[in-house]
């Protein structure tokens, strides 16, 4: 039997509960992760994405990219009840869950489509936790794991995205090696010098 994995992304988690507790951030570049120049990104808005800042990235590099965007120390005490919320509506409806992080669920749905369509139910699940949270979200539903991962990637901001057995390969092969789970900045530029540039190059 083919599996059916979903997962499921908080969409800059961070960012979004702080835009619930202050809608005036709304469309602005915000990073979470510290006020002074020392520590990391712990998470930045898509408009903060826009100048080059990403998660994890020295705080005094996000300043030098983004000098007008809204620095703000971060609050993990709202961060992790709002997770709590979210894994709660989850565990209401879903039959096989893993939390994976803060802002990350896997979803095992796999014989479900005996009775329910996963990708309709699913998007069900979506609406329900935007609607009980305000928080937007994605996913990626496909044969496991990974390729949901990557999926959900895809599909972000606020997405959702089906990657059928017949199109893992197709979806798979023109995406850069970067978009592999666990793989780094430093060892996708190792592989692109290897001469690495894609998923479809890696599997070959």
């Amino acid at each position: 039997m083919e599996r059916t994995i979903v997962h499921l992304d908080l969409d800059s988690f961070f960012i979004s509960v702080e835009r619930l507790r202050n809608s005036s951030l709304a469309g602005k570049p915000v990073i979470v992760g510290g006020t002074g120049d020392r520590g990391v990104v712990a998470s930045c808005s898509y408009e903060a994405r826009a100048f080059g800042v990403h998660s994890a990235m020295p705080i005094k590099m996000a300043r030098y990219l983004c000098p007008q965007a809204l620095f703000i120390r971060g609050d993990y005490e709202q961060y992790e009840k709002y997770s709590g919320l979210v894994t709660e509506i989850i565990r209401e409806v879903s039959p096989v869950v893993e939390k994976a992080s803060i802002d990350e669920h896997y979803l095992d749905l796999t014989g479900m489509d005996k009775f329910f369509g996963c990708l309709k139910w699913t998007a069900e699940l979506k609406q329900k936790i935007i609607k009980n949270t305000g928080l937007p979200i994605s996913f990626g539903l496909s044969q496991n794991k990974t390729v949901s991962k990557i999926a959900t990637g895809e599909s972000k901001p606020n997405g959702a995205l089906e990657i059928r057995p017949e199109n893992v390969r197709p979806f798979l092969n023109p995406l850069s090696v970067s978009k592999i789970p666990m793989v780094g900045e430093k060892t996708s530029l190792k592989l692109r010098s290897m001469g690495i540039p894609t998923i479809q190059v890696l599997s070959n």
